[in-house]
């Protein structure tokens, strides 16, 4: 079977083109990296109420803990999500403007930024639903 220069031609375009990620993986990137600022602003805050003049301030941390907790327990399920899909964070950087993060997905080099502002509110919202489960 010849192969003729039209095929070898469609494989370099076809492999020159990563295939696109899902928004199912775009999503878990995101959300990895969101819980990531969860968690410090959890480490934080636990050690605001620690300093703070409370008057029960060993029942605001413990609450602040359990969240933390919680927010552990999914940030070790996101990553084994992350193992089974070939998901692997390698840099994640705060500047200014914004929060850069890049990745490699099945093989192929991303990077993705959220505006500060978008990441505030963000935390806030995943803050929100853990206070209220």
């Amino acid at each position: 079977m010849a192969v003729t220069n039209d095929k070898v031609m469609a494989l370099v375009r076809e492999a020159s083109h990563p295939p696109a990620q899902s928004e199912a993986e775009q999503g878990l990137v995101k959300r990895y990296v969101l819980l990531g600022i969860v968690m410090r602003i959890l480490d934080h805050d636990i050690r605001v109420v620690g300093n703070a003049g409370m008057k029960l301030p060993r029942l605001y941390e413990s609450m602040l803990r359990a969240v933390q907790d919680r927010v552990l327990l999914d940030l070790a399920a996101l990553r084994r999500q992350f193992r089974d899909a070939g998901i692997k964070i390698y840099e994640e950087s705060q500047q200014k403007e914004a929060m850069h993060a890049k990745y490699v997905c099945r093989g192929y080099h991303h990077q993705f930024a959220m505006v500060w502002g978008f990441v505030k509110a963000e935390s806030e919202r995943l803050l929100k639903t853990y206070l209220h489960e």
